[in-house]
């Protein structure tokens, strides 16, 4: 009798056993596929980083060189210039720096950006530039020049000795400091360094009206502490948070020597990632939200997946807003909603959420435009009719919805202007008119998953 049950159990046994290893060297590869994407694309985003920094400075240099005369080569390059510094911001986005005080960095590339775009949009044959505009662009080229030396060290350092990325979020993850990690400790002297440059003289038409910008919107409030900021990101994340391992919160001081110092939190979330949060020490602003799980199917729809950002807008205290633009990859929806109020859009108060199309959560928040708007007490009323308006636009757009918006215009006003959505040439665009004055203030062609939200 034994002999017979132990012929049948063992080969059920082996089997199992077997599935069991199989199943364990599957999870295994899948979770190493996992890691060795998101290293190639930190690795990609830091090359690319360091190239277009490398760009920037040769068209500084190039810009400087030309007659000044050439008022045509010298709003060639400024543009140039603006794209290179648009394109290294958003590289530093994606690398895993949330908690790494590179800061300074982020904020010395805005405010080349800035400056870049507000010189070359103005007309430089009436308004050249001045003596002061190109002392400061010399001194830019020299900073550049300097922060590409440490950059390229940084680089040759990733590829002589073969350094990880995927490093840089275990040394983060400890609770520990100092950080033994090349990389971090590279970038921390890369922002200690541009801390320490004396400050560029922008001029009136550059980063004047946005300097101290964080601090202004947030007078008034009190600091919060790290242990505040942990019952505010567990509350944040509810349920989630509050089963197993969601429990532990790891709160890091950022920017401690600022102008807005804050704290990013890290919770372990239900499938083994770090959920992350950045908010500000002064009030304890949520700026951002991310919870970085791999989403494998869509089951949601387009209506649907609003609803569930809608709904987790409101039920996070983010209300009166309506959704303007809309994107989807990887089995995610991105919706960007905007302030409303007697119904008017306010698009200097906007969010951004990314909603998972597997459950219809919500597993990304970008909240810092909302937290640093503007205060709108009165959007104020337009001095020219809707249909005085409309006489501005091209006698060739076909007009399919309206509504005013107040807007930010080139020189940082808050502007009230008619929103016309429509069609001209086979593509749909915004086109935002003066309510006052009947110009033409901005133009935004709609992508076409975003012509969705017009349905």
């Amino acid at each position: 009798m034994y002999a017979r049950l132990s012929s049948v159990l063992f080969p059920v046994a082996a089997l199992l056993f077997v599935g069991a290893i199989l199943w364990g060297y599957q999870e295994h590869q899948e979770k190493n596929a996992i890691m060795i994407k998101a290293e190639n694309q930190y690795q990609r985003a830091f090359h690319d980083l360091a190239s277009h920094m490398g760009s920037l400075q040769d068209e500084l240099g190039q810009t400087l060189a030309v007659s000044s005369v050439s008022q045509g080569m010298q709003r060639k390059g400024l543009i140039k210039v603006w794209r290179l510094t648009s394109q290294a911001q958003n590289e530093i986005s994606q690398l895993p720096l949330a908690g790494v005080p590179f800061n300074k960095a982020g904020d010395f590339l805005s405010r080349i950006s800035d400056f870049a775009y507000r010189t070359s949009v103005r007309d430089l044959t009436k308004q050249p530039l001045s003596q002061d505009e190109i002392k400061t662009m010399k001194s830019l080229y020299a900073k550049a020049s300097d922060v590409n030396k440490d950059l390229t060290n940084i680089r040759e350092s990733v590829m002589n000795d073969h350094l990880r990325w995927m490093d840089v979020e275990v040394a983060m993850a400890g609770k520990d400091e100092p950080y033994n990690n090349t990389i971090i400790d590279g970038l921390k002297a890369v922002d200690k360094k541009i801390g320490s440059y004396p400050e560029n003289d922008w001029g009136p038409a550059a980063m004047a009206s946005k300097r101290g910008h964080p601090v202004r919107m947030l007078s008034g409030k009190p600091d919060v502490t790290a242990d505040k900021i942990k019952q505010q990101a567990l509350a944040f994340l509810g349920t989630t948070a509050m089963s197993g391992a969601g429990r532990q919160v790891n709160v890091v001081e950022n920017g401690k020597n600022t102008d807005m110092p804050g704290y990013t939190a890290t919770v372990p979330g239900p499938n083994g990632e770090n959920i992350q949060m950045d908010y500000t020490r002064k009030g304890g602003e949520l700026l951002w939200y991310m919870n970085p799980r791999t989403v494998k199917t869509r089951k949601l729809d387009f209506a649907s997946a609003k609803a569930k950002a809608a709904q987790f807008l409101d039920q996070h205290g983010y209300k009166n807003m309506t959704p303007v633009t809309y994107d989807e990859y990887d089995h995610v929806s991105v919706f960007t909603f905007v302030g409303q109020k007697n119904n008017v859009k306010i698009y200097t108060d906007k969010v951004t959420v990314r909603v998972a199309l597997d459950n219809g959560e919500a597993v990304g928040l970008q909240a810092s435009d909302h937290v640093f708007a503007p205060r709108v007490l009165s959007t104020g009323k337009p001095k020219l009719s809707q249909s005085e308006a409309r006489k501005s636009l091209n006698s060739d757009f076909k007009v399919q919805a309206s509504s005013l918006a107040l807007i930010e215009n080139e020189e940082n006003k808050q502007v009230l202007c008619y929103e016309f959505v429509g069609k001209v040439g086979g593509e749909q665009y915004r086109i935002y008119i003066n309510a006052d004055s009947g110009l033409e203030e901005s133009v935004e062609k709609i992508p076409e998953k975003a012509r969705a939200l017009l349905k």
